[in-house]
């Protein structure tokens, strides 16, 4: 059986991830009939906004690892992960490559492989200095033109967003630990795992070079969408679908030649 876990980013939840868990099934439905999905949230996030987020993204992973332990979901897995949720795959991959069958990263950044210019990009300090101060619907547009590059088209997705942020606030002191956690993150070996690697030209939190310059030093696959903003699943959830199926495919069809 094909366990999935899908890994969010800064502040998000399981739920911003929207209809992408149904059109990734979609992709699979062949495949998909003794498949799981499944998308934790991080500790300072959605359903744990309670709980302390963790200053490092190695005791991030040590909690998401024993929250699935305890929902009776073992190992192996393969991850799908988003921005900081990439750092938390690679922590994971790195740490425990026994739990980890192949490894999807989305717009993510890497320590030493990429300046602090380009993994956070300077025209999103003012939207991160926002997202501390302001609240409600303000907040979530803030965030929604920062990751978004159809932000005018998607702005429906704002009332859910705001009453998740009510229901489940991520407070000032989380967002800092959680930007503290990616910011000293850092890992020079590549994991021993497949990896595949996703980034968008229309990224304005991090420079795509960022995903590019990684999975050149590491030698993994890396595709580039043409138009889509730092939120790939929310911008075109369709095409993350059909890249990772193409990946998944080959690497099925490599192994079951050895």
């Amino acid at each position: 059986m094909t366990t999935w876990v899908f890994l969010r980013g800064l502040t998000r939840e399981a739920r911003h991830w929207g209809d992408f868990p149904a059109r990734f099934r979609t992709a699979f439905a062949e495949a998909w009939a003794e498949g799981d999905l499944l998308t934790p949230d991080l500790p300072g996030n959605g359903q744990r906004f309670m709980e302390p987020s963790p200053c490092s993204v190695e005791a991030m992973l040590e909690a998401c690892r024993h929250d699935l332990r305890e929902q009776g979901k073992p190992p192996p897995y393969h991850l799908l992960a988003l921005s900081l949720g990439g750092m938390v795959a690679v922590a994971w991959a790195t740490r425990h490559p026994e739990e980890c069958q192949a490894a999807v990263l989305l717009s993510t950044s890497l320590r030493p492989w990429n300046p602090f210019y380009q993994r956070l990009r300077p025209g999103a300090y003012p939207t991160l200095l926002r997202q501390l101060l302001l609240s409600g619907t303000a907040r979530e547009q803030a965030i929604l033109e920062l990751t978004s590059a159809h932000a005018e088209e998607l702005r429906q997705v704002l009332p859910n967003w705001t009453a998740w942020a009510r229901e489940c606030p991520v407070s000032r002191r989380n967002t800092l630990r959680q930007l503290l956690a990616a910011a000293r993150f850092s890992a020079v070996a590549k994991p021993d795992v497949p990896l595949l690697i996703l980034a968008a030209a229309g990224d304005r939190m991090v420079h795509p070079r960022c995903s590019q310059r990684l999975a050149q030093a590491w030698n993994a696959d890396f595709v580039l969408h043409p138009s889509a903003g730092h939120d790939l699943p929310l911008d075109d959830g369709d095409w993350v679908a059909r890249e990772v199926k193409t990946f998944v495919t080959a690497l099925r069809r490599s192994q079951s030649n050895l």
